[in-house]
C-alpha cells in the first residue's frame, strides 16, 4: 500500500527572532509550527491539515552537578560561549541551507538538532514526527503495525522532499532513512551530518529506556542490552555504508578522546553540537571554490567573530 506526503510549504521556514520580515511565520499561536498541510495522496482520502509542533528553546547551559560549583559553572558558560561562537561562524557559511542529522536510533539527532537549530536561528524538525501526523498515527512502531515499514518509508521519502524545498532548518530524520537513495537526493539540497556513536553506548540507552518505540528494536523477551546490541549490530552493518554517505561526521569516541574521556555518555549534547558546527565549517569552507569569499565580506565575518 503506497503513501505519498505532500507538504504544501506556504513560505520559507522560520528564523530565530522576529525582526527579519523575510522570515515565514512557520511558528504561530502558542510555539507551534505550522508547516501547511500534509496530505496523504491515496485515492478517496481527504486532505489533512495538520500542525507540526514547533521546538521548545533548548538552552545549551545546563546545571552539572558536582562538588566545585563555581567551576562547573563556570565551565558551563565557557561551552555556551563557544557554541554561540561556532554557530555564528558556521551560519555565514550555510547561507540559508538546511542541515540534516543522519544516524542510527538512539543517538541523540533530536536533542542535538535542537540545540543547533536554537543557536543558529533555525527552525526545527523531526522527521518521524512530521510522517506521525500526516498518517494520523500516534507513534513509528503504530505506523509499522497497523501499515508496514514500506508504507512508513514512502511517506518518510515525501516528507523528506518537501523539506528539501524549504530555507533554515534542522531536521533530525529517522535512523532508516539513509537506506533509500532518493532520501540522499533531497537531503543534498542541504548538508547532512552523520552522529555516529558506538554501539555499546547505543544499546545502553536504548535498553535503559526501552524499545517499544522503536519497531525494528522491539523484542518480546530477552535481555534488553543484549537484544539491542544484537540488533543494532546488524542495523550498522546493512546501514554503515549509507550513512557514510553524510557529507561530515562526527565521531562521539573521537570528542571523548579529545576531551580525556573513557565513555561518550560523559559527552553532554552541547558537546555534540559544538563539533558539529566545526565539521560542518571546515566542510563548506572546503567546498565553496565555485563561491568565494570576498575579501569584504572575510573581514565583516571577523570583525562579527572578535564581538563574541
Amino acid at each position: 500500500m503506497e503513501a505519498g506526503v505532500g507538504l504544501a510549504l506556504q513560505s520559507r521556514a522560520a528564523g530565530f527572532g522576529g525582526s527579519d520580515r523575510r522570515r515565514s511565520a512557520l511558528y504561530s499561536g502558542e510555539g507551534r509550527a505550522r508547516i501547511g498541510s500534509l496530505r496523504v495522496a491515496e485515492p478517496a482520502v481527504a486532505k489533512a491539515a495538520v500542525w507540526a509542533r514547533g521546538s521548545k528553546p533548548v538552552a545549551p547551559l545546563r546545571a552539572k552537578k558536582s562538588s566545585g560549583g563555581h567551576e562547573t559553572l563556570h565551565n558551563s558558560v565557557d561551552e555556551a560561549l563557544l557554541l554561540k561562537r561556532k554557530s555564528e561562524e558556521v551560519l555565514f557559511y550555510l547561507n540559508g541551507r538546511c542541515i540534516y542529522l543522519v544516524g542510527m536510533m538512539g543517538s541523540g539527532k533530536s536533542t542535538v538538532g535542537k540545540i543547533m537549530s536554537e543557536v543558529l536561528g533555525y527552525s526545527f524538525f523531526d522527521s518521524d514526527k512530521l510522517v506521525e501526523q500526516a498518517v494520523g498515527m500516534p507513534s513509528v512502531a503504530q505506523i509499522f503495525k497497523v501499515h508496514s515499514e514500506a508504507f512508513f518509508r514512502d511517506n518518510e521519502s515525501s516528507v523528506l522532499r518537501d523539506l528539501s524545498s524549504m530555507k533554515r532548518l534542522v531536521v533530525a530524520t529517522g535512523g532508516g532513512a539513509v537506506i533509500r537513495p532518493v532520501n540522499w537526493k533531497y537531503m543534498k539540497k542541504g548538508l547532512s551530518v552523520w552522529l555516529d556513536v558506538p554501539l555499546d553506548a547505543l544499546a545502553r540507552r536504548i535498553a535503559k529506556v526501552g524499545t517499544a518505540s522503536r519497531p525494528l528494536l522491539d523484542q518480546p523477551s530477552g535481555d534488553p542490552y543484549t537484544m539491542a546490541f544484537s540488533k543494532l549490530s546488524m542495523l550498522a552493518e546493512q546501514r554503515g555504508d549509507a550513512y557514510a554517505n553524510a557529507d561530515v561526521r562526527v565521531s562521539l569516541e573521537e570528542i571523548a578522546s579529545k576531551q580525556g574521556h573513557d565513555d561518550v555518555s560523559k559527552l553532554t549534547p552541547t558537546d555534540i553540537a559544538i563539533e558539529s558546527f566545526h565539521k560542518i565549517e571546515n566542510f563548506v569552507i572546503e567546498h565553496t571554490v565555485d563561491n568565494p569569499v570576498g575579501d569584504s565580506q572575510a573581514d565583516s565575518r571577523a570583525q562579527r567573530i572578535q564581538t563574541l
